[in-house]
């Protein structure tokens, strides 16, 4: 196991910087000549000169793109493995078998497959307990025939390895563990009960044959990234719930179904082979039961998650919660696929700070929005409006299609575009600045912007066919997060330099030595510094070259000063970020390494099987990270 690694010059960063500065040579790249709306972009920006005062340093000295199969950090930083794919979390649990022909029951009692969103809840000074989502599975890794000959059981692993993991972890010897057989520990998958709650709850779209209430529906999986509440429960996200359903009927879809994505001979995972459930000719009900934020009470194991309809229905990317000035609960969240659209809760109730018990059904019932931005052509700043998705209004009518306030929610995209928001390029995370000041979200990349009827080019999506991404960000008037109306800009423009001198090159916080492309996680740390994460392209060729392997950056939001924190292992995804309240651990997840035959044999090395893994980052002398 490589743990206890810190970091070391790779042979191939020197050669990366041969072949940048060659680049920039030969296209004589000058970052001036981008247009003048970029250039003085953080100079002249209100929004930058509305941060507080005190602007968080970047304290290291950035690494190198890389295409190596390791962990790659500053000078001074070191790397542990917490957990991985397939460890055990109970004492009866067997080890992990890289063979591929380990049982479904096994996966039950062991850590779940590529790791996502996390958060962090401190049971002391070295221990806590660590809530991770298991967003999906890689087949050809999973079994040993690779998904070609599925059996039930198969599909009981697949099941198994999905959902979130709970675990507990110490600091023991100065390296954090998970403590099997914790009280704490449980896998919540597939098959685990769950309650349906708020507005949609019990309604006729959401009843099924083994569910008459329209209440109790089992499972969770494709949890994307999370978010945690005040009152210490967790929020896990589903995301392309749609890729599990299946039918092998002659079944036509109808609209909404594939509105979702949600369509007949769907040969992704399967399960409906097995598993009538995921049927949807059989059952059409059931992928309704889908698609919505889950909270998760991490301290009792016991407990039911539940789903909370009141957020809305589609593919959640993470759910970014702020208590307002005025006790109403804010929740930000973004709907992961191109052309869809960027969302915000608002409780009906009041947080209370001296009765948590009291909070546990703020996120029940309040009022879902979503956003509309000013489009003006070339402005790369402007203002923007939330509207109301409320049965009755802006058009949220019977005759349109609603038929009460359920609908709305479980058709929730179908809502968005009736009242005329805008379409996004992929909005993932969101993450709220300390202050309060700002929100953040991660803009990935769109293939169809000005391609695709309704995805026109403008605002705050300003590329067409863009393959390199963007940080929107937001102020709301006067503060009030529950404010109907917003300015915003972009915080980054992602892109390439060494190939593009036009808006793909980057805005002009972006060089040849922090480029980047597909921002996908986010998360500010206390001290206000703003992570990136990326999932893009690592093919290192064309638009992409000298961008090597997916990579983590720190970003100064009110400087716009972007640095290379780390790089990871071969094909994989950075993505989950979790800080230990002293601020000397960062826990960082490693989702899918050595995908698509990439050869990463991370982290164990040698010949052996990658391993979605979340490690954690420290300091050699034991300080603050990034101090």
């Amino acid at each position: 196991m490589q743990d206890r690694k810190a970091n070391s010059a790779n042979s191939d960063t020197s050669e990366f910087s041969r072949m940048i500065d060659a680049a920039l040579s030969r296209r004589q790249f000058i970052k001036g000549s981008m247009s003048a709306g970029i250039a003085g972009f953080f100079a002249t920006n209100p929004l930058s000169q509305a941060m507080a005062a005190k602007s968080p340093k970047l304290n290291f000295e950035p690494v190198a793109a890389t295409t190596a199969d390791t962990i790659t950090l500053p000078a001074g930083y070191q790397w542990d493995v917490v957990v991985r794919w397939g460890d055990p979390l109970f004492k009866d649990a067997p080890s992990f078998d890289p063979s591929g022909k380990a049982t479904g029951t096994s996966q039950t009692l062991q850590f779940g497959d590529n790791t996502d969103g996390m958060s962090l809840f401190p049971l002391g000074e070295n221990r806590a307990i660590l809530a991770i989502n298991n967003e999906y599975t890689n087949y050809d890794l999973l079994f040993h025939h690779g998904g070609k000959d599925l059996t039930k059981d198969d599909v009981l692993k697949a099941q198994h390895a999905h959902g979130v993991s709970v675990v507990e972890v110490e600091k023991q010897g100065g390296q954090w563990k998970p403590v099997v057989d914790s009280r704490f520990n449980r896998r919540i998958h597939v098959n685990s009960e769950m309650e349906m709650t708020g507005p949609a709850a019990g309604h006729r779209h959401l009843k099924t044959d083994a569910d008459p209430t329209g209440k109790k529906v089992m499972g969770t999986f494709n949890n994307c990234a999370n978010g945690e509440t005040p009152w210490g429960t967790y929020l896990t996200c589903e995301e392309n719930f749609h890729g599990y359903f299946g039918t092998e009927s002659d079944h036509k879809e109808t609209a909404d179904e594939l509105r979702y994505g949600v369509k007949t001979r769907n040969k992704h995972y399967n399960w409906h082979l097995h598993d009538a459930r995921f049927d949807f000719a059989k059952n059409p009900n059931e992928p309704h039961r889908h698609g919505w934020v889950v909270e998760i009470d991490p301290m009792d194991p016991t407990s039911r998650p539940k789903k909370r309809t009141a957020l809305g229905r589609f593919k959640h990317e993470n759910a970014a919660l702020y208590v307002n000035q005025d006790g109403h609960v804010v929740v930000y969240l973004g709907d992961d696929e191109r052309g869809e659209h960027l969302y915000k809760f608002i409780s009906k109730g009041k947080y209370n700070p001296n009765n948590q018990g009291a909070n546990r059904n703020l996120l029940e019932e309040g009022t879902l929005y979503v956003a509309r931005f000013s489009m003006n052509p070339g402005q790369l700043a402007g203002s923007g409006e939330w509207l109301e998705l409320t049965h009755g209004k802006n058009g949220l009518t019977k005759a349109n299609g609603f038929a009460d306030q359920a609908e709305v929610l479980i058709f929730t995209r179908r809502a968005a575009t009736q009242v005329g928001a805008t379409t996004m390029d992929r909005p993932e995370w969101v993450a709220i600045h300390p202050s309060g000041k700002q929100v953040y979200c991660t803009l990935t990349n769109n293939k169809h912007r000005g391609v695709k009827e309704g995805q026109p080019v403008g605002g705050p999506n300003p590329r067409k066919a863009n393959h390199y991404g963007q940080i929107v960000r937001w102020q709301p008037a006067k503060g009030d997060h529950t404010s109907h109306t917003f300015s915003w800009d972009l915080f980054v423009l992602a892109g390439n330099p060494v190939v593009h001198r036009d808006l793909y090159g980057g805005s002009n916080n972006i060089d040849a030595d922090n480029m980047f492309n597909s921002p996908d996680g986010i998360g500010f740390d206390a001290a206000g510094t703003l992570w990136i994460q990326t999932d893009g392209n690592y093919s290192n060729e064309g638009d992409f070259i000298g961008m090597g392997n997916n990579q983590m950056l720190a970003a100064n939001p009110e400087t716009g000063e972007i640095k290379r924190f780390m790089v990871g292992p071969k094909g994989c995804e950075v993505t989950g970020l979790a800080f230990s309240p002293d601020m000397k651990s960062m826990f960082v997840g490693i989702q899918h390494p050595g995908e698509k035959s990439t050869g990463s044999h991370w982290p164990d090395g040698g010949n052996s099987k990658p391993r979605s893994t979340v490690i954690v980052i420290s300091k050699q002398d034991g300080g603050l990270i990034n101090s």
